[in-house]
């Protein structure tokens, strides 16, 4: 049987597969920064009282499944982990002290789709997204 989560008045199992981009979609997420930045996304979304499922990081952009609890909004809880990691980085890794706007390290907007009772496929897809990434890769140069 599926294990639902509880508030006050609710039983919920809310999960949710999100993807975003650094701006121009560079590739910035290597080395250090993709060491720490799963440590800094799992901080963050314990603020929001959000579980980080599953998530992968590539080198031009993010997949993460995020289980919110009903009571947030999918976008503010996005917004905060994207606002408050670009503080961070900024701080930790752009040599910035004092930066309280954070350096735009994201671009504007983010892809999210529901998981419902597909859960399993989403994590695996997840999971194995660099894999896929370099097949369809390979698949466009042998046309």
């Amino acid at each position: 049987m599926k294990e639902y989560q509880s508030l006050a008045h609710t039983r919920w199992d809310c999960k949710y597969h999100v993807v975003f981009i650094p701006k121009k979609r560079k590739k910035k997420i290597f080395g250090v920064l993709r060491q720490h930045l799963g440590a800094i996304f799992r901080e963050l979304a314990k603020h929001k009282e959000v579980v980080v499922v599953e998530g992968h990081l590539m080198s031009d952009h993010v997949h993460i499944c995020l289980s919110i609890p009903p009571k947030y909004a999918v976008s503010s809880v996005v917004g905060y982990i994207k606002g408050k990691s670009a503080i961070t980085i900024a701080r930790k890794f752009g040599g910035r002290a004092r930066n309280f706007t954070g350096e735009a390290f994201w671009a504007r907007g983010y892809f999210v789709s529901t998981v419902g009772l597909d859960e399993a496929m989403v994590r695996a897809y997840i999971r194995n997204q660099e894999a896929e990434d370099e097949r369809f890769d390979q698949m466009k140069l042998e046309v």
